[in-house]
């Protein structure tokens, strides 16, 4: 019978293309993996992978054999995950290092992290904040909360705000000094205040207005990758943000920020809670997840 790390091992070499890569996201030293992978390749009777001297793939009988390896490992993790009693009220342990957006981070889901910490005390909580998309497969983290569903089908995205949208939004003092744009020509003539996502400068917003979705032009001198700082300028009186919903409820509470034109609709920002796969999918992770939906969906219909 293979041993279960040696599967482990094999699956993140194979997600990652690198042994070396694979070994060091393990905890592994290069000869211990290369080991293990002869290990495997000896027990099963075939070469898993087609080595060069600057690449390592699949071969094709590896590619056939991953996901019966993959669906044996997810088998042997719910197994234990049974066998824990999670299911039952057992107490979560350990450590869980999570990804976040730095607006949503520190102005929304801080309380809520903190009060579910309270709740289980033997649990260590890692934030990592970064607007920065951290790749699940590399980076030192457990789960991510991101906005829009993952690209990569072998991630697994649980939805926590799948109806969260952007909102234009400005402050009182900006609108008194520069009126409400009447019309997506007229926004375009406003100073804009942009995020940048992978350091990509958005030259327009996606705006549903009068039924027919539209890529409006949008200019200005403010654009940064935190979405925390353009809702401080917003905040200040610069310009306009197109921020999601969920970021600027409380400022749209207390009419620090006004939602321009409610009739002009943004386009979808769904929340997700993101695993890199079915193994990753732990007892903490989905306790996080049943934790923070209601609270969310509370949070968005008072907005």
């Amino acid at each position: 019978m293979s041993r279960i790390a040696d599967l482990e091992l094999l699956l993140r070499t194979a997600e990652l293309g690198s042994l070396t890569a694979a070994a060091k996201a393990l905890d592994l030293s290069p000869a211990g993996a290369s080991a293990a992978i002869k290990r495997l390749e000896a027990q099963w009777g075939v070469a898993l992978f087609v080595r060069s001297t600057r690449s390592l793939r699949l071969s094709a009988e590896g590619e056939r054999l991953l996901p019966h390896f993959r669906q044996a490992l997810e088998a042997i993790a719910a197994a234990r995950e049974l066998a824990s009693g999670t299911r039952r009220g057992a107490v979560l342990q350990g450590e869980l290092q999570m990804a976040l957006p730095s607006d949503l981070g520190r102005n929304v889901l801080l309380p809520h992290l903190e009060a579910f910490q309270q709740r289980h005390p033997q649990l260590a909580l890692r934030l990592h904040l970064s607007d920065r998309h951290a790749d699940l497969m590399r980076a030192p983290v457990d789960l991510a909360l991101r906005y829009g569903a993952p690209s990569d089908s072998a991630q697994v995205a649980l939805p926590l705000l799948p109806n969260n949208r952007r909102l234009l939004v400005a402050s009182p003092a900006y609108i008194a000094r520069n009126g409400l744009p009447a019309s997506a020509a007229e926004l375009a003539q406003h100073e804009a205040l942009r995020f940048m996502l992978r350091d990509e400068l958005p030259k327009s917003w996606r705006l549903q207005i009068g039924g027919q979705w539209e890529d409006v032009p949008v200019q200005g001198r403010h654009s940064a990758n935190d979405g925390e700082l353009v809702k401080r300028w917003a905040l200040a009186g610069i310009g306009i943000a197109y921020k999601s919903q969920l970021d600027v409820h409380a400022e749209l509470r207390s009419g620090q920020l006004q939602h321009l034109h409610p009739d002009w609709l943004g386009e979808p920002s769904p929340l997700y809670l993101v695993v890199p796969g079915r193994r990753q999918l732990t007892p903490a992770a989905r306790a996080l997840r049943d934790w923070l939906l209601p609270r969310l969906e509370a949070l968005q219909m008072a907005s």
